[in-house]
């Protein structure tokens, strides 16, 4: 499969439907209206992946006040995330499944790495008229800074 280019600020963020750790279906475009932090890591049950899904759900009450829903994905299955929420005390923040077809949302978003079957650890805000706003990728072995993405958001006018 030909590797697809990097989502980049101000294309048309790609539609999907995922189940999050409770089996609940998130699908994008229902959140027309919000802005959207898809906060990618590579696996559950790994210490950085640990703590970027921790962030999410302490930040929650900022990000949800700054119009903002956050959603962990990762290529790992249903009943795996769900026993991982568990162990991390995540009880707010959607952890996503992109387990099948494995990695198609990351490779939708240009962000999978095909060599490892994972995605890349990145964060991609999306608008409130789903347009990308913010993209980064982070190194792998990091926690992406959630400072840094409260402060864009935080500077951005609603769509």
């Amino acid at each position: 499969m030909e590797q697809q280019p990097m989502i980049r600020p101000g294309d048309p963020a790609p539609n999907f439907s995922l189940k999050d750790h409770n089996d609940k279906t998130f699908d994008l475009r229902e959140q027309s209206g919000k802005r959207v932090l898809l906060s990618f890591h590579p696996l559950a049950w790994t210490a950085f992946c640990a703590g970027q899904m921790k962030s999410l759900e302490e930040n929650r009450d900022t990000l949800t006040s700054l119009n903002t829903t956050a959603v962990g994905i990762s290529v790992d299955s249903v009943p795996c995330k769900k026993a991982w929420a568990q162990d991390l005390k995540v009880t707010e923040t959607p952890l996503l499944c992109d387990f099948w077809p494995h990695g198609a949302v990351a490779q939708s978003y240009g962000i999978f790495r095909s060599a490892n079957g994972f995605s890349e650890r990145a964060n991609i805000i999306v608008d409130e008229s789903q347009r990308v706003r913010f993209v980064k990728v982070y190194p792998v072995h990091s926690v992406p800074d959630m400072n840094e993405v409260i402060e864009f958001l935080r500077q951005q006018k609603p769509a």
